[in-house]
């Protein structure tokens, strides 16, 4: 708006105003110039009546010539007005200076007898207010954008807090300190923000007490019924009733998991190298299982330490449930930190990948009964990665079956 309105100023008004000036001025030398040689005798007369009446100091300088060297000035605008006003009223050779005196301009007109000098008041010439102008609105430009700035920082600032407390709760890590501030729709998005944080916690205290009395009520009649089979005779139907116990128990776990979620840990530092070589020997030590470790040292992050291991031990797992040989391997790249794992089953196609991620989905509508797990495994590990924000991804695997790859922050 400013450049807009400099540029009309100076388009508009300054440089009309410079040019009528300059022709006045061109017309004033002309006139004396034409009566000098007209009337070379009366000089001295005529240079103080152009002194008295228009202003102008005329000086004959006999046997003079032009100088030759041009001093442009710094302004070019001034200049092209003023040796146009002469160029149109003037059939004499001319020069003339707009620098060496900074209230005066100097003209000289090329004459018979040498050079007439014509010393006129800079204000008579051109339009002087213009770098005042400019000053105006370098200034008031200058200072608006320092208010704007400031304004305008101090109105992101607040917005910028609620996204980094919005973003700090999506992880688990509650901030206490935050405060509403800024402009009105701001504080009003704070305050909307902490209500909702309020009823997230008290939903999340109330599904971990009630987790807890689930967990106290079921595990107590499956520990009387696993006491009762080992009592038994052995037989067929006590091993059967066995194995059908060990399910329901697994099954159990898996939804306490599921439903548990973050609850119960506080944030810290997770050494993600050590975690994976624990999940690789803790796969040797149930069952001997086959299973490849290609992690790189020094993988740390900020996050959640049983939470991560469940996840990374349920991508394992999926991988050892449909083939033979695992391998598990961690890496960072620039900012974020993959933990791949890799197996030789037969894969899930990718049309189906988003399903997979869905809770309870196996993929198969039947449900087959022999098939280890109740479809929580991809869902437990997605929710982990998401509130350590991350996520994971399947894509096919080198070895031919599926790479399931949980990406974390760096």
């Amino acid at each position: 708006m400013q450049v807009a309105v400099t540029w009309t100023f100076f388009e508009e008004h300054w440089d009309t105003v410079t040019a009528r000036l300059s022709e006045s001025v061109a017309g004033d030398v002309a006139m004396m110039t034409s009566l000098y040689q007209s009337q070379p005798g009366r000089f001295e007369e005529m240079s103080r009546q152009a002194y008295d009446t228009m202003g102008l100091s005329v000086d004959l300088r006999e046997g003079d010539v032009l100088p030759t060297a041009r001093r442009t000035a710094f302004f070019r605008a001034l200049d092209r007005a003023l040796r146009r006003a002469l160029s149109n009223t003037l059939d004499e050779e001319f020069w003339f200076d707009t620098t060496r005196y900074p209230e005066y301009v100097d003209i000289r007109v090329a004459v018979d007898e040498g050079v007439l000098r014509f010393i006129v008041v800079r204000e008579h010439v051109f339009a002087t207010t213009g770098h005042i102008f400019l000053l105006w609105i370098i200034g008031t430009t200058s200072l608006l954008t320092a208010v704007s700035v400031i304004f305008i920082r101090n109105q992101v600032k607040p917005i910028r807090q609620l996204a980094e407390a919005a973003e700090a709760f999506g992880r688990g890590q509650d901030r206490e300190r935050f405060k509403p501030a800024g402009a009105r729709e701001v504080r009003q998005a704070a305050h909307a923000f902490i209500d909702m944080r309020q009823r997230l916690i008290r939903h999340m205290e109330q599904r971990t007490a009630l987790l807890a009395g689930v967990s106290h009520d079921l595990r107590t009649p499956l520990t009387r019924l696993r006491l009762q089979l080992a009592l038994m005779p052995a037989s067929e139907e006590r091993e059967a009733a066995m194995k059908d116990l060990s399910e329901m128990e697994a099954a159990l776990e898996e939804y306490l998991a599921f439903a548990r979620g973050q609850a119960g840990e506080e944030p810290g530092a997770v050494n993600l190298t050590a975690l994976c070589y624990e999940i690789g020997e803790d796969v040797r030590r149930e069952d001997g299982g086959d299973i490849a470790l290609e992690i790189e040292d020094g993988l740390v992050i900020r996050g959640r330490a049983a939470p991560l291991k469940r996840a990374l031990t349920n991508l394992v797992q999926n991988g050892r449930a449909f083939g033979e040989h695992v391998v598990l391997s961690a890496s960072r790249t620039e900012s974020r930190i993959e933990v791949a794992v890799d197996d030789d089953g037969p894969g899930i196609p990718e049309p189906q990948r988003a399903e997979a991620f869905k809770a309870f989905s196996r993929l198969d509508e039947s449900r087959n009964a022999n098939r280890k797990g109740v479809g929580l495994g991809l869902a437990i590990a997605r929710d982990t990665a998401r509130a350590h924000g991350g996520d994971i991804r399947l894509e096919e695997s080198e070895l031919g079956g599926l790479r399931a790859v949980l990406s974390l922050p760096a």
